[in-house]
């Protein structure tokens, strides 16, 4: 190969689309942006109402109340808001089964939320969402998707929106993600909405409900724990 060939080969070749402004992204990043800071304010600037004034609130709306409260659930998910009082909520003015339903249909609408919107932003910006939750999240759902969404889904105390946001953004897929979020939120949401059921109408029955869901919770957690310990890859 001749030198004039060699030198133009390896000169970079310029790809005209290279030069062309990406609206597309533009426009993505800037709605991302705004959504992010909705969130955000709403965090900081809105105060959930207590269990009861909820219960109000939503009622009042009669037979779409059901929709009514998908929503506000699924907008609660997508937040840093802790999701306790809606569950609880749920079991207040449902019962334990329609609320069961209606809490795992508007939590998951939620998390899921919270997974493309992290996706959207990108890993840099989700990691300064996260802040010193980042570390943590990273190294668990780095090592197993599935498993470490159903234990961390599980863990007592542990927020959802972490899980949503660096399940996103550290690269776990949307099947591991939705079907270990399913898993999860089922007896979670099931003993909670049991709670509320207990105070609205307190009885040995409901009683026991909440007792038994709350041991199906301890199981699982154990279970799952197992199961994200065995596939963690092994370090020599």
């Amino acid at each position: 190969m001749s030198r004039e060939n060699h030198e133009s080969a390896a000169a970079p070749q310029h790809d005209p689309e290279q030069n062309r402004f990406d609206w597309t992204t533009l426009i993505r990043n800037t709605l991302l942006v705004v959504v992010l800071s909705v969130l955000l304010w709403l965090l900081f600037n809105v105060e959930l109402p207590s269990a009861e004034r909820l219960r109000d609130i939503i009622d009042s709306w009669g037979w779409a109340a059901w929709l009514v409260f998908i929503g506000i659930y699924a907008l609660v998910a997508m937040t840093p808001i802790p999701v306790t009082v809606m569950a609880v909520t749920a079991g207040l003015l449902f019962g334990v089964v329609d609320g069961t339903v209606l809490s795992v249909i508007g939590v998951l609408i939620g998390c899921w939320g919270g997974y493309w919107l992290s996706r959207g932003l990108g890993r840099q910006a989700t990691i300064k969402m996260l802040g010193s939750r980042a570390t943590s999240v990273e190294r668990h759902l780095g090592q197993a998707g599935l498993e470490a969404v159903v234990v961390l889904r599980l863990l007592p105390g542990f927020p959802y929106w972490p899980v949503n946001y660096g399940s996103g953004a550290f690269g776990v897929g949307q099947r591991d993600f939705l079907l270990g979020s399913f898993l999860a939120v089922i007896p979670g949401q099931f003993s909670l909405v049991a709670i509320g059921a207990l105070i609205s109408n307190p009885n040995l029955f409901t009683g026991i409900v909440v007792a038994v869901s709350w041991a199906i919770v301890l199981l699982l957690t154990v279970w799952a724990y197992w199961r994200w310990k065995a596939a963690r890859p092994e370090h020599g």
